[in-house]
């Protein structure tokens, strides 16, 4: 029988989560299977691998075929390692102490690399804090300038409705007051113009009777020429 090392979906839609299990080939996905040797969770950040080491090691060395995620993650573990270092024992190329010893330093090494992967990523998740943080003491902050400035502004149109109203009021005492004088004004402007109207129409008749009074003074003269002529002609009849 050709036996897989596969994954077999679990888990919410968009948030899967899969088990390490030993099945047939010719079983389906996510169908039976014939031993579970750990489980693989690829929402966490490094990705989280529970899996049983020596069961994985020696399910390889009875020739189950890993599919290509389930590689990676025997490879990331040492499973893939421990196998070659095995078969190394088993051709006599290495004894089972130096075999450790290598797996040991190989192992140290990798954790090392975890590690330093880690350290990294708490790094960024702190530098993504300090980010967050200079972001909203940013956002506040221009918040607060927007705010002060909407106040200031507010002030300045109160206090220049204020000046404005002051102004008004101002003009239209003004404009009462020089409308006041204006009517005086014309009153007497008025008054004034009736006055000159007056005198000119009296004008022409002190004139006419100015003219008028050497006629009379001359008629004045010739009646008692007249008198004594027609008592001269009195007498003559």
């Amino acid at each position: 029988m050709s036996t897989r090392i596969r994954l077999q979906r679990h888990g919410k839609k968009g948030k899967p989560f899969f088990h390490i299990v030993v099945a047939d080939q010719r079983s389906k996905r996510d169908g039976r299977f014939i031993e579970k040797i750990g489980t693989y969770n690829p929402n966490t950040n490094p990705a989280s691998i529970d899996l049983d080491f020596d069961k994985s090691v020696d399910w390889i060395q009875k020739g189950a075929q890993p599919s290509d995620t389930a590689r990676a993650i025997l490879s990331y573990r040492g499973v893939l390692m421990m196998d070659h270092l095995l078969r190394g024992v088993a051709k006599g190329a290495l004894t089972e102490d130096q075999a450790k010893a290598k797996f040991d330093k190989w192992l140290e090494e990798k954790e090392g690399n975890i590690q330093k992967k880690r350290d990294h990523l708490a790094m960024s998740a702190e530098d993504q804090r300090k980010a967050r943080f200079a972001a909203e003491k940013e956002a506040n902050e221009a918040r607060i300038a927007a705010q002060t400035a909407a106040q200031q502004v507010e002030e300045v149109v109160e206090e220049a409705a204020e000046v404005a109203a002051d102004a008004v009021e101002s003009a239209g005492e003004a404009v009462a007051e020089v409308a006041e004088a204006v009517e005086e004004n014309v009153a007497e402007v008025v008054e004034a113009v009736a006055e000159a109207v007056e005198e000119v129409a009296e004008a022409p008749a002190a004139e006419e009777a100015k003219e008028e009074a050497p006629a009379a003074e001359e008629a004045k003269e010739e009646a008692p020429a007249a008198e004594e002529a027609k008592e001269e002609d009195k007498k003559e009849g």
